[in-house]
């Protein structure tokens, strides 16, 4: 595919002819492909029914403020300045901008001059830009160990409502998303699914430089663990590690939600990567714009958002996470974000798709890169191109950028100051960084699904050596990871080998905070050649490192899972390679147990505002189902009552 700007500043295409992309599809890919459309029927086609039914409304009546009366409209425009005119004609498409910019955190730092050149770039399009809203937006490298960190999930379905305030108006014919990290992108994709028939332009601002490098920040951590060193030198290696606007640079949540709106079709070509405030970047931003205007049901390629998140879409999605080692909160957003647009995803398909897909980056905490050096090895377009020719990616999809996947294998750059795209035939440049299908760092994905009579679990083995995948060790139970951390301190943990257990930390007990606090300790322990792992119905983190771990295990033990069985001593073995989790108990004695601790009560769930929650803590829902509050798939998402929810 070659790809350039006409004088119109619309982006100009050829396509290859290939069904899909590349070569002929991965039977595995296809075949949990087939059975997640067969499984959706239902869903996904009630959901394009009212698509449809939305999208030929907005045919007919021209823009969507035209059906406003004019008390409505007035309201409208009453403060849009030079534009009034354009929404009071009501002939101009009209776009939304919805950004989650604070200047507080690096990554939407950048937004704060976006939407004067967005607003600009819509009109030369002969469209009409307002900004429709702001979602919060918190970071949860601030939040770690904090009570904070317990609405962190939670902020997921705060943004997914305040996107549908913000385009609950009927002002508007297109979005456009600025988001960036964790809960901030899921969020916003959920929250326009609910508006399927709209267009949505997600626009990136793209990671920070890269500072000090990964290696040495994790070790300075783990001697900052040890007393080894204070926290003057801990305070400055981290803030040579995070030191300008950007996204962090290692590969966590914030850097794998890129990858897959990339992959989605809902990033322009390229643009994924691009670091704030050069050049490259405002001509994407720009570009985005004009974007906007031109796939609106009035311009010739309406391209409604429900459109374009489809099975095939979410299984690229899941390919891409799976290929790049990223991060585990996606299993259980691309969860929810699949049921906004229809589509019953299960963790049973992750499972498959991970034996299927091979590991093809390394970059921090998968290895010592970080996204700035894959993106200089051929980022995106290389992965992309290798992951359509060995058939692993639905080529046949629909895009922002047009009709095919093929159009991603293109680079973005600038030639004379005019934004182009031109299709990047040369492979990686740095096989530590990122290599082709022929010579993958794995054979399968860098994220397990484990099953057995604890209940079902997550584990992220990218960064996890072969000797450690494998851990039989007895129970140490921990009902806060406070309580772990103080054992730690207190040399509790020190000369043996144990499975730390941390319950009552899933979405119903406490928002199920990260726990990513706890990898520097057991990483002391492990590298002093203790055979340690985690267990627990919370969560870690997009950055979870070396340690092996099982989590977000569910059912929680709120919801009565057997995770409230286990007693100190209990023999636990985590096979990743084998994909199970057992608590090495006679299931006659299991069943006489019953369970210990307890999540805290309401009145004790108190402070930094978590009392405001308490309705989002009742409804959560467990965590391979999306871990949400919302209907899903036209029932209840809260099924504490039926377990771990259903299985295919």
């Amino acid at each position: 595919m070659s790809d350039r700007t006409d004088d119109t500043g619309r982006t100009a295409h050829s396509h290859r002819t290939d069904d899909h992309g590349g070569g002929r599809m991965n039977p595995v890919i296809q075949e949990i492909t087939d059975r997640l459309i067969e499984r959706s029927r239902a869903s996904r086609g009630a959901y394009l029914a009212r698509l449809d039914a939305e999208a030929e409304a907005a045919r007919r009546r021209g823009p969507a403020r035209s059906s406003l009366g004019c008390a409505n409209l007035a309201h409208g425009f009453a403060a849009a300045g030079i534009d009034k005119p354009d929404l009071r004609a009501n002939v101009k498409p009209g776009v939304a901008i919805v950004s989650s910019y604070n200047d507080m955190l690096s990554a939407h730092q950048p937004y704060e001059s976006y939407p004067p050149i967005l607003k600009a770039a819509v009109r030369a399009a002969g469209g009409v830009a307002q900004f429709a809203g702001g979602v919060p937006a918190m970071c949860d490298g601030i939040t770690q160990g904090r009570a904070g960190m317990e609405l962190s999930l939670y902020s997921r379905e705060v943004i997914a409502m305040s996107t549908a305030i913000a385009l609950s108006h009927d002002m508007f014919d297109a979005s456009l998303m600025l988001g960036v990290c964790d809960k901030i992108v899921p969020g916003l994709l959920i929250g326009a699914l609910h508006f399927g028939h709209l267009p949505a332009v997600f626009v990136p601002a793209g990671p920070m430089g890269s500072g000090l490098p990964n290696k040495v920040k994790a070790r300075t951590r783990q001697l900052f663990a040890e007393g080894k060193v204070g926290k003057d030198e801990l305070l400055d290696a981290e803030s040579q590690s995070y030191h300008s606007p950007g996204t962090c640079t290692f590969y966590g949540t914030a850097n794998s939600n890129q990858v897959m709106i990339e992959v989605m079709g809902l990033h322009l070509p390229g643009a994924t990567f691009v670091n704030p405030r050069t050049e490259l970047r405002e001509a994407l931003t720009k570009a985005a714009g004009r974007r906007a205007v031109e796939i609106t049901a009035h311009g010739g390629e309406y391209t409604p958002v429900g459109r374009v998140v489809d099975e095939k879409a979410i299984v690229n999605a899941c390919v891409a996470l799976l290929a790049t080692g990223g991060s585990t909160n996606h299993t259980m957003h691309l969860v929810a974000i699949a049921a906004a647009a229809g589509v019953e995803l299960l963790w049973d398909d992750l499972a498959a798709l991970s034996k299927a897909v091979p590991l093809l980056t390394r970059m921090y905490p998968n290895g010592q890169a970080d996204v700035n050096h894959f993106q200089a090895a051929g980022g995106m377009q290389v992965l992309i191109g290798e992951l359509l020719d060995a058939g692993l990616l639905h080529g046949d999809v629909l895009t922002i950028a047009g009709q095919g996947l093929d159009h991603y294998r293109s680079a973005a750059e600038l030639k004379d100051g005019e934004l182009v795209w031109s299709e990047r035939t040369e492979g990686s440049t740095d096989l530590d960084v990122l290599r082709p299908v022929s010579g993958a760092f794995s054979p399968d994905g860098g994220i397990h699904m484990l099953d057995g009579n604890l209940g079902r679990a997550v584990s992220k083995v990218s960064a996890v050596k072969d000797e450690h995948l494998v851990v039989e060790a007895p129970a140490k139970v921990f009902d806060d990871q406070l309580e772990l951390l103080r054992a730690f301190e207190a040399g509790e943990l020190d000369g043996q080998d144990f499975v730390a257990v941390i319950r009552y930390q899933g979405p119903s007990a406490n928002g199920m905070p990260e726990l990513h606090k706890l990898t520097p300790p057991m990483a002391v322990l492990l590298d002093r050649g203790q055979r340690v792992a985690i267990v627990t119905d919370g969560r870690m983190s997009g950055a979870s490192g070396k340690v092996p771990a099982a989590i977000h295990l569910s059912p929680e033990a709120a919801h009565g899972g057997p995770i409230a069985l286990v007693r100190d001593g209990d023999p636990i073995r985590l096979d990743s390679t084998a994909g199970t989790l057992q608590l090495l108990v006679p299931a006659e004695e299991l069943a006489a147990r019953t369970p210990q601790g307890a999540p805290l009560t309401d009145a004790q769930w108190v402070g930094t505002g978590r009392e405001l929650f308490r309705a989002f803590r009742s409804a959560a829902g467990p965590a391979e189902r999306g871990a949400g509050i919302f209907a899903l798939n036209g029932r209840a998402e809260s099924l504490a009552s039926e377990g771990s929810g259903d299985r295919a």
